[in-house]
């Protein structure tokens, strides 16, 4: 089975959402029972609480997170009865800051007993620095807002928490080489980073490879993708593009990208070449 995420028509904003939490929802029934209450359209609720019916209606679904000035004038535009401060106190969101595409996969990422990242773009998300993520969100076409991208640098950095946190978990990284070379943020991003990544392959769990840029064989050219496995044995694969990300869980398919994950590995430089090569790359910066 494959499962693939497709942007929904019309909702622009569908990937910087969060799944709807529970919360969520029930806060959203709540004001749409009291709105309808009140014999107000969406529109007219909007006018009282100073947002747009779109607002409201996002709110209403429980796809949005209201912010406090909205959960105060409504409550004024419902007869303040207190029903909304008091369920906005237990408001949560899914997994803010995460792609739709990729929640599943991240969900997945905080059972696994292994976890193995093939890329050829970029620095896989948990080893990459604060300054790194910032760099790669402020290249975001479109732009982002200030909010979005303190969001999803939030996000990114938590998840890094990963490594640390399931120390029986094993970690396997093999990145290009010319991912390295590329100083996205300039020098002092680019030192940082590589100051962190040595850190964490410091660590017991987590072994990182580096495919060499001369290397004259290569078993993944098909481009980047992950592996992990599940307490109970299952193995899923996910690989990702442009606006979009597959969570693959045929055996066939899985086995089929674990066989060219391993042979990637016997073609890559060792850890402790990978180490060095790095050692050597920060100390030129």
């Amino acid at each position: 089975m494959t499962i693939d995420h497709a942007c929904a028509a019309g909702d622009g904003d569908w990937e910087r959402e969060p799944d709807p939490s529970d919360s969520l929802r029930t806060f959203g029934a709540v004001v749409q029972a009291l709105r309808e209450h009140a014999g107000l359209t969406r529109a007219q609720f909007g006018e009282l609480v100073r947002f747009s019916k779109h607002t409201v209606a996002s709110v209403e679904l429980g796809r949005r997170m209201p912010d406090e000035s909205f959960v105060e004038r409504a409550e004024e535009a419902t007869g303040n009865t207190g029903a909304l401060r008091k369920a906005a106190e237990f408001l949560t969101r899914g997994d803010p800051g995460f792609a739709a595409w990729f929640r599943r996969w991240a969900r997945l990422e905080r059972i696994a007993v292994s976890l193995c990242t093939y890329e050829c773009r970029l620095v896989p998300g948990l080893l990459q620095s604060e300054g790194y993520v910032r760099a790669l969100y402020e290249n975001d076409i479109p732009p982002l807002t200030d909010h979005e991208l303190d969001e999803l640098a939030t996000a990114r950095v938590e998840r890094q928490r990963l490594l640390h946190e399931r120390p029986n978990t094993t970690f396997d990284f093999i990145v290009e080489e010319a991912v390295f070379m590329r100083r996205l943020g300039g020098v002092a991003v680019t030192r940082e980073l590589l100051d962190l990544i040595l850190e964490l392959v410091s660590l017991r769990n987590v072994t990182l490879q580096i495919m060499p840029a001369n290397a004259e064989q290569h078993a993944c050219l098909a481009g980047p993708v992950r592996l992990l496995e599940t307490p109970d044995g299952r193995r899923f694969a996910y690989s990702e593009g442009q606006q979009n990300g597959r969570l693959i869980a045929a055996p066939k398919e899985v086995c089929r990208i674990q066989m060219r994950y391993a042979r990637l590995r016997s073609q890559a430089l060792s850890p402790k070449d990978s180490t060095g090569l790095l050692e050597r790359m920060r100390g030129a910066l």
